[in-house]
């Protein structure tokens, strides 16, 4: 019987091999983290989500492989953790996998997730990089940006301006630092993702008080 062709836009066998062994990277070292704010919530929701909008706004599978192991290296407990999962990325996904983690990560080799530059210093890092990223890179990035911020404005809207006691920025360092990104990227993501990204910059800005 011949082989079929898969759909225009469907995954190919190769392609959903890969993002198995990225979903099953992110759920070993994710799987017992949840997120910031009073309901707990697993974090993994938020990088499989990542992952999904990524594939949403033309992103391959390498780069949604690397939207699920995005925060793989800056939340290892240690150093000696940290470069084996860079390591393991390298292995089993292949060098443009792991070069997107390293590019998303705003962390250095000698940090981890227990010891951590101040977070102005991390975004200020960050955002100098970012004109360098590779295109491919920005993408992912853009969405978790993207995600982030959609989560914050409905965890806003919910809990109020005081939800924001769990993070170490307040409302002014947080626009600083997502209305740099934005501007960043705007020219080198598709249109649609940066308009999403703005309009969710405004909603924040409005729901922080």
């Amino acid at each position: 019987m011949p082989k079929q062709t898969p759909e225009p836009g469907a995954l190919d066998a190769k392609q959903q091999a890969r993002l198995a062994t990225a979903a099953r990277l992110a759920l070993e070292w994710h799987g017992d983290q949840v997120r910031k704010g009073p309901a707990a919530l697993p974090y993994v929701s938020h990088l499989f989500q990542v992952a999904g909008l990524v594939l949403e706004h033309g992103g391959d599978a390498d780069q949604a492989a690397a939207a699920f192991l995005h925060d793989a290296l800056e939340d290892a407990p240690n150093v000696l953790e940290r470069a084996e999962r860079a390591a393991r990325i390298l292995r089993e996904l292949g060098p443009g996998v792991e070069r997107i983690v390293h590019d998303c990560t705003d962390t250095e080799e000698h940090e981890h997730a227990g010891a951590k530059a101040p977070w102005r210093e991390r975004k200020t890092r960050f955002l100098d990089r970012l004109p360098t990223r590779d295109p491919r890179s920005l993408l992912v990035i853009a969405c978790d940006k993207r995600h982030n911020l959609g989560t914050l404005v409905a965890d806003l809207r919910e809990h109020g301006p005081g939800y924001l006691r769990h993070f170490n920025a307040d409302k002014e360092e947080q626009v600083w630092y997502f209305e740099s990104v934005l501007k960043a990227l705007e020219g080198k993501v598709p249109v649609r993702l940066a308009r999403e990204i703005g309009e969710r910059v405004d909603a924040f800005r409005e729901a922080a008080g």
